[in-house]
């Protein structure tokens, strides 16, 4: 496959449109790329937010697909990092500018030019780029990560996003022993941050709207659980933790949560939704909080993760669907029905 050649793929034709089987053209396989035969393909809720045009603007026919598992099936001849056989896995970008200060430090996620996205972007010839709703994807061998063997691939797949989302902020803001960590919902992302700061050796509480997935929650690492919906809960903790993690894409009382935190804690943000959130300015000047962001982590820090998580026996919970079951998928994860992610195998496409 070393010419353009057209793949099988799930597509969305149109914003808010069902996703349907079509075919995509994969670009040749240059001197550094590295031709993946994807196995699975994770279904994340940021998929759903762009195919629906839920956070602005996008390009259509859309690719869906950041949360990439795979086998190089072919690699170009400058290629020095993988081989043919090789377990790889591609997460949400595939190239940066590779110069700026950021891309030089192994953080591509903050590139000072943008990254490009795995899907849902253009790359720097200016043609859109296309997802891991396929069976094939071609990158650059520098924007791929080796998936340890302790991994399966199909619960692998997600630590792609949902992984690699949640360790990041956990650990820029030093979770482990003697620290009290709380998860902001537990759904997608929520069930790896619960098992990554677990794995830490934090102390770790799930803040969910309802106590439904309790046990759940506790069978995953937490240590406490708690219902937001219940008012007690948050004069019962109030003070308690060093860093809250958000979880959630739905808009928050911040302020209410700002007043969980110790002195110097962090409120931090992964969710992303699509209404904007408010902040009274006191609820950080009071303790010196931070409210903050976090994205997904650079190429070294998303193969210290999977590394991480292969030492620990960590890989996603799963539900394995086939490809045309996807837009049934997408309802069950914007009805919160699923646990805790949908993993498409690409065999089906």
């Amino acid at each position: 496959m070393t010419s353009l050649s057209a793949v099988p793929a799930y597509a969305a034709p149109a914003p808010k449109a069902p996703l349907e089987r079509t075919t995509i053209e994969r670009r040749p396989v240059g001197e550094h790329d590295i031709l993946i035969d994807i196995k699975f393909s994770g279904i994340c809720h940021s998929d759903i937010h762009q195919a629906r045009e839920g956070w602005g603007d996008a390009i259509f026919p859309m690719v869906p697909g950041h949360e990439i598992a795979g086998v190089v099936a072919e690699v170009g001849d400058g290629v020095t990092r993988y081989a043919v056989g090789d377990r790889v896995g591609v997460g949400c970008f595939v190239d940066s500018c590779r110069h700026c200060e950021y891309c030089e430090q192994g953080l591509e996620q903050y590139c000072v030019e943008g990254t490009v996205a795995t899907y849902n972007g253009r790359d720097k010839n200016g043609d859109p780029t296309y997802g891991g709703y396929s069976t094939h994807l071609v990158v650059d061998e520098g924007y791929a990560v080796r998936i340890p063997d302790g991994l399966a691939l199909d619960v692998a797949a997600p630590l792609l996003c949902a992984g690699i989302t949640t360790y990041s902020p956990l650990r820029h803001w030093n979770a482990g022993p003697g620290k009290r960590v709380a998860v902001v919902g537990l759904g997608g992302l929520g069930h790896m941050a619960v098992k990554l700061a677990h794995a830490m050796g934090a102390e770790v509480t799930v803040l969910s709207q309802s106590l439904r997935k309790k046990d759940d929650g506790l069978r995953l690492g937490a240590d406490r659980y708690y219902a937001t919906a219940d008012e007690s809960t948050f004069t019962e903790l109030r003070g308690q933790f060093d860093l809250i993690v958000s979880t959630v894409s739905a808009p928050l009382p911040i302020d209410a949560y700002l007043r969980l935190l110790k002195v110097d804690g962090a409120f931090v943000n992964v969710g992303a939704p699509e209404e904007p959130n408010s902040v009274n300015m006191f609820s950080l000047i009071q303790g010196r909080k931070t409210l903050a962001g976090s994205a997904i982590g650079g190429i070294p820090e998303t193969q210290e993760m999977l590394d991480f998580c292969a030492e620990h026996g960590i890989g996603a919970e799963i539900e394995l669907i086939r490809a045309d079951e996807i837009n049934d998928a997408y309802e069950r994860v914007v009805g919160s029905d699923v646990r805790y992610r949908f993993v498409i195998d690409a065999a089906t496409i």
